[in-house]
């Protein structure tokens, strides 16, 4: 009878894992037919050669550009990144993002049965663990992660983190061989290092595996800290790679440089904002600017401070009773911290995505204090206790539902990221784009201009609403904000060559050959700022030099038939007709559909007797 009773409670926990996880299935099903796209998924995505090339090579190189990465800005994440590119292989597109949300939405249910696995190991009750389980399943926070494809990262790492904690917790509760034990360390540190290979903050996870010996486990002494002592030289290791190739690839913002009271204001300000946000997840978004001026003047600032200084008050007396509370809310604290903003990596002061694994901390609270109610007397309370988890689940099912309306299409997500913050210049720039992309110009110019009302220095938007201009036939505006772009940019080949675009149109050809010997000075493979010299010189009569810079455009790029098309017209104004009609024939090939190089080639031949056998 005794043996039997582990067997139950391990089937319970089976058929509430599948109950749970059919829950969340249901409150998550919209995120497939999710058609949004957001802020860095042009890197992870949309732009990323590796991705879309999947291969052998693509995933060297995501394993291999360790400090360095060369598609994507910021740190070492190549496990995600090859992640992506199966789901690319598998046929994910822009156009089509459901492989990417299935898989997402599959680690999504993985994570959410670890959990539940996790909190069993700890606290040995099947149903509490699926009760804080389903509230984490369901909950509103968790819709960025499953519905942002570049956010893949959060759910890889939240993977391996949890197989890494259950194969610790496991190697502590219970009584094993060294035979056993031994595979259990390897197997924790393995996952720890795919983990981190996802994503870097997961690098806390050997405090946080601390933390759990010291509660619940109840098991810390000097042996459990050496045994993780290779655990924390892997995390440091990973720390200075992080900071590094953050470093090489994107802009950065030391501690000293923000100075200590802007870190501890930050760090209130965002202990009170995720508390609140888990507590009453409404006016869900992407995109949270720092409050202006972010000082104790601003209410949120001051209401951080405060309410920290109330938190920290009423975990120090409930430590008098219990270390629940404490410890869970350290686990949360020291998973959140390499998000927190004591080093500057990003504009916003915060995201939902950053609570999605150290949420642990605060399930292992709820867990702890389910199983406490539950303990007292008095069926009415036991009662009470299902109907809060359950009318709590449904309200958090509802809430999951609406945020996930509005990521329905792209547009319709910017816009509601707009509406909640007026004055993000990211994301206005982000909506401009996708307007642009739709041919919506009028739009997309007027989002242009709000992105540099809110950010004047903002080169990149300079530039597009350049193009946007140019496109509109407003070459002179077009004109003033490439050069803006360029002082912002001054080794920037994209906008010298642009910027010569423009000025060539407005017969400005020595200035317009300028911008593009600099470009090609920057950036000496720029195939089509060679092809857009070959033009400009070509305008100037100089034909010889025009050829060279329209053969080097197809040495760099040969299945271009504009390429193709442009030095077969050089070459026949040079009177070198069966030359030029080989390029004619190759443009043709190249794109059948286009008329200019047959109607090229037909003229060639009616004034050039000679070809017409051909």
């Amino acid at each position: 009878m005794q043996n039997s009773r582990p067997a139950k409670k391990l089937t319970l926990l089976a058929v509430l894992i599948m109950a749970v996880c059919s829950v969340v299935l249901a409150a998550h099903w919209p995120a497939l037919s999710a058609k949004a796209t957001s802020l860095d998924d042009d890197q992870y995505l949309i732009k990323n050669p590796l991705v879309q090339n999947p291969g052998w090579s693509s995933a060297r190189s995501f394993l291999t550009e360790i400090l360095k990465p060369s598609t994507v800005k910021g740190y070492y994440q190549p496990l995600s990144m090859i992640s992506l590119m199966i789901d690319y292989r598998l046929g994910g597109r822009q156009d089509n993002l459901l492989p990417f949300h299935r898989t997402s939405l599959v680690l999504h249910l993985a994570n959410t049965a670890l959990i539940i696995v996790l909190l069993y190991l700890l606290f040995g009750l099947p149903w509490a663990a699926a009760a804080a389980g389903l509230l984490f399943g369901v909950h509103p926070l968790t819709v960025e992660p499953v519905a942002w494809v570049s956010d893949r990262k959060t759910l890889l790492a939240a993977f391996f983190s949890l197989w890494s904690l259950i194969f610790y917790a496991y190697s502590r509760t219970t009584h094993h061989a060294r035979r056993t034990t031994v595979p259990l360390y390897i197997g924790s540190f393995l996952a720890y290092l795919l983990a981190l290979m996802s994503k870097p903050t997961s690098i806390p996870l050997p405090a946080l595996m601390v933390l759990m010996d010291y509660w619940p486990l109840k098991k810390l002494n000097w042996q459990s800290l050496l045994k993780n002592a290779p655990l924390f030289v892997l995390g440091g290791a990973f720390a200075v790679i992080t900071y590094v190739s953050q470093k090489n690839t994107s802009d950065i913002t030391s501690p000293a440089a923000l100075g200590v009271s802007h870190i501890f204001l930050k760090i209130c300000h965002n202990i009170v904002f995720y508390l609140y946000k888990i507590v009453w997840p409404v006016r869900l978004s992407s995109f949270y600017l720092p409050p202006e001026p972010f000082g104790l003047s601003h209410p949120a600032v001051l209401g951080g401070v405060i309410g920290t200084g109330i938190l920290i008050a009423l975990l120090v007396v409930s430590s008098r009773w219990t270390p629940a509370a404490l410890t869970g809310w350290l686990f949360f604290f020291i998973a959140v911290l390499p998000t927190i903003g004591i080093v500057g990596f990003t504009e916003v002061v915060a995201a939902d995505k950053h609570v999605y694994l150290p949420s642990t901390g605060l399930l292992m609270v709820l867990a702890s204090f389910l199983i406490w109610l539950f303990d007292k007397k008095g069926l009415v309370l036991k009662y009470a206790v299902v109907a809060g988890i359950l009318t709590a689940s449904v309200a958090e099912v509802a809430a999951t539902h609406r945020y996930l309306a509005y990521w329905r299409d792209t547009e319709t997500l910017y816009e509601r990221m707009i509406a909640l913050t007026p004055e993000p210049a990211a994301v206005h720039y982000a909506l401009a784009g996708e307007l642009s992309e739709q041919g919506k110009n009028d739009e997309a110019i007027y989002h242009y201009l709000k992105a540099i009302e809110f950010k004047p220095d903002f080169a990149d938007a300079h530039y597009d609403l350049g193009c946007a201009l140019y496109s509109k036939g407003k070459t002179e505006e077009a004109v003033r904000h490439y050069n803006l772009a360029l002082k912002l940019k001054p080794n920037s080949a994209r906008i010298l060559n642009n910027l010569g675009v423009a000025l060539k149109s407005l017969g400005r050809f020595e200035d317009a050959v300028g911008c593009y010997n600099q470009a090609i000075q920057i950036e000496p493979d720029y195939a089509e700022a060679h092809n857009n010299l070959g033009n400009a010189l070509k305008a100037q009569g100089k034909l010889d030099e025009a050829v060279a810079h329209f053969r080097q455009a197809l040495r760099l790029n040969p299945e271009n038939a504009n390429f193709n098309y442009n030095l077969g017209l050089t070459l026949q104004a040079q009177g070198k007709f069966d030359e030029s009609a080989g390029y004619f024939r190759e443009a043709m090939r190249l794109r059948p559909d286009w008329p200019l190089p047959r109607q090229a080639l037909d003229r060639l031949k009616t004034n050039s007797p000679s070809l017409k056998t051909h």
